[in-house]
């Protein structure tokens, strides 16, 4: 059922964004008044199709990408017959370059519209959740990457790149995760001390295998008392009541919630006795873990998060901001893939895109997510690489400048390499996913 959801929302964020994609390219090539012979979301087999007009509407079988069929354009289909003709006045090529120029971007434009929109509804419908440096008074708990680059739990950290930072969200600066020479300072036991930021810190948390990945490298640490507790489970039997603070696992002093999580899951379905503070009283009660590592209640957090909210006006520039700040995020991940300091296990395919969204459905990640990928969507078509839209860009660009046209034969041969291109990058994105994602661990090296 898990796999499901994740493949259930791979699909159903991919087929919104590239269904908006292609109709980018469809409604401006319509509208210049060239022929669009087919519109399709998936590759064949078909499942579904209609024909409106001169267009065949279809879904195909395979869901992960999509076309728009025009007539006269040198396209994935390579149909060079219809080239060897003279251009009809519907065909793309019959057009000026500028309308032909502004098809090829339509489809890019459509996604980093999408990618703005989200960020804007979701900064004006959610908000923008912070906690304050100052509720953040218990220090952090580090996993093991937090702990190879030098922080230890109960760090305090108090300043990134020698600035102040009022809110704990400042410790996950981009700017400083991915620059060369950043660095924390931390309160250590009342002495300030310089953590550096290693440069691949962002390859590292991302790492394919990383059992950590849903964890991040430094949290706030959260003192905990119980709010609710949950009917025959096991915090049921041991008469947790709201209020009560669990400060004892089988002797083992629990002060917060991430200690408690490790306590459970190293006990599961094991006997416990649980070491209870309840208002002065302290209890004992025993009790079996749930096989899942659980007790059964849910928590209260003893630190305050607090939500900003936006009016929509305000909401515009926020959620603008967001969606470009993702943009220039992922054009330093490129440059940092393509000069070497970022290694290419990092690149992966669908496997990985569906890991990402999650085994549990969830709105604002969901949109959150749908919203990244329609930015890196676009940033990737604009790319100047044959048989994706920057390529077409690139000559259509090329010949405003010159005022000469490549010759049909040439962007048949440069269609063909791009086309190579991107199918070993598919390969190798898919290797990544198997090799790395799917495969046991005792296996990969």
């Amino acid at each position: 059922m898990e796999a499901l959801i994740m493949v259930g929302q791979l699909i159903l964020g991919l087929t919104i964004l590239v269904g908006l994609h292609e109709l980018g390219h469809m409604l401006s090539a319509k509208w210049f008044g060239m022929r669009v012979e087919k519109y399709a979301i998936g590759f064949p087999p078909k499942i579904l199709s209609k024909q409106i007009g001169e267009t065949e509407y279809m879904i195909g079988a395979v869901p992960l990408g999509g076309f728009v069929k025009i007539s006269g354009m040198i396209d994935e289909s390579m149909d060079t017959a219809t080239m060897a003709e003279p251009p009809k006045p519907y065909e793309f090529r019959s057009k000026p370059a500028w309308q032909r120029l502004i098809v090829m971007m339509g489809g890019i434009i459509v996604n980093v519209i999408t990618g703005i929109f989200i960020f804007i509804f979701l900064i004006y419908i959610y908000g923008e959740s912070y906690l304050s440096i100052s509720e953040a008074k218990y220090g952090i708990v580090v996993n093991e990457d937090g702990r190879k680059m030098g922080l230890r739990d109960g760090d305090k950290i108090v300043k990134v790149n020698g600035k102040t930072i009022k809110e704990f969200e400042e410790i996950y600066d981009i700017d400083a995760l991915m620059g060369s020479n950043s660095y924390y300072t931390v309160n250590r036991n009342g002495q300030l001390v310089d953590v550096k930021i290693p440069a691949n810190l962002i390859e590292t948390i991302s790492a394919p295998k990383n059992k950590q990945r849903q964890q991040r490298f430094a949290e706030p640490r959260i003192p905990f008392t119980v709010a609710r507790v949950e009917k025959n489970t096991a915090a049921a039997k041991a008469k947790l009541q709201p209020g009560d603070r669990i400060v004892q696992i089988d002797n083992q002093p629990i002060h917060y919630f991430h200690e408690l999580q490790a306590a459970l899951a190293a006990r599961a379905e094991k006997p416990v006795t649980l070491g209870i503070q309840r208002g002065n009283q302290f209890l004992t009660a025993k009790t079996t873990i749930e096989k899942e590592g659980t007790l059964g209640f849910y928590p209260n957090i003893l630190i305050n998060y607090n939500t900003r909210y936006f009016s929509f006006l305000n909401s515009i520039p926020k959620g603008t901001e967001q969606a470009f700040s993702v943009l220039v995020t992922h054009m330093k991940g490129l440059k940092k893939l393509v000069s070497g300091e970022m290694s290419s296990k990092s690149l992966g395919g669908p496997i990985m895109i569906a890991q990402t969204y999650g085994s549990t459905f969830d709105w604002f990640k969901f949109w959150t997510l749908t919203g990244v990928l329609s930015i890196i969507l676009a940033f990737m078509n604009f790319l100047p690489i044959p048989a994706l839209d920057g390529g077409h860009v690139m000559f259509l660009t090329y010949e405003m400048v010159t005022g000469q046209k490549p010759s049909d034969k040439f962007l048949e041969k440069a269609q063909l390499v791009g086309m190579v291109l991107l199918i070993g990058l598919m390969i190798f994105a898919f290797g990544n996913d198997i090799y790395y994602r799917l495969l046991p661990d005792s296996l990969v090296k």
